[in-house]
């Protein structure tokens, strides 16, 4: 598990923000459930959990302009 700041990439930042909403319409369309909250606990609880440590534990680069 990491703690602290998280590695900046630029390649991966760039993807989050390019790929976005036409393949979540897509997705929820086909799949039932998909993006409703709480859907990654039923899923796959044991990622859910590390996730929510993750982000509690971990910062980007971002955050220290906040």
């Amino acid at each position: 598990m990491k703690f602290g700041m998280r590695t900046p990439s630029l390649k991966k930042s760039f993807r989050a923000r390019t790929t976005g909403k036409a393949k979540r319409q897509i997705k929820k369309a086909l799949i039932p459930g998909y993006g409703r909250k709480g859907m990654g606990w039923i899923k796959n609880p044991r990622k859910a959990l590390y996730n929510k440590v993750y982000r509690k534990t971990t910062f980007g680069w971002q955050d220290l302009f906040k």
